[in-house]
């Protein structure tokens, strides 16, 4: 049986010119605890290493299920991407967490490897896909330390889906 969706309200959640120079969750989303979230796109980049010299691959995960949050970050702002709605997330959203996340049933949902020359995109499309977590369901985008400071930018985007009558 799938479980049905009705649509919801997208937003983003930034972080801009941050110096990345440990392992860290960029990432950490908490869905409230009346809606799912449907994770849309992740994109990670920096722009102060370029040139062979500067050739590095860092690991980047995408990890569902812990119950004890990160720390050490900031908690941004979602903005909402339709222009003229007032509705603000009620996700919690922190990013550049380096104390991580930890406790719980964890579950790896994605492992994958980005060549920080080049940026990370992540983006789960169509419903097959689809990066759901459920209601009061914490998931994050973990990435291992560079080997020096990288400045970095990174955006999730997300949607709130209210809960159907089932």
């Amino acid at each position: 049986m799938s479980i049905p969706l009705a649509t919801g309200n997208f937003f983003s959640a930034v972080f801009t010119a941050v110096a990345v120079t440990a392992a860290q969750d960029v990432f950490e989303i908490t869905a409230p605890a009346t809606r799912r979230v449907r994770i849309h796109d992740i994109r990670l980049g920096q722009y102060t290493d370029f040139g062979d010299a500067q050739a590095e691959i860092l690991s980047v995960q995408v990890i569902r299920g812990y119950t004890v949050s990160g720390s050490g970050g900031s908690a941004p702002t979602p903005a909402n991407l339709i222009s003229d709605s007032t509705r603000v997330a009620q996700s919690s959203v922190e990013v550049n967490n380096t104390t991580v996340a930890n406790t719980g049933t964890a579950v790896t949902l994605i492992s994958d490897a980005w060549n920080v020359q080049a940026g990370a995109w992540i983006a789960p499309l169509g419903d097959r896909n689809a990066i759901i977590i459920g209601p009061s369901v914490r998931l994050v985008v973990r990435i291992t330390a560079p080997a020096d400071s990288l400045t970095m930018n990174g955006t999730l985007m997300f949607e709130e889906l209210y809960l159907p009558n089932i």
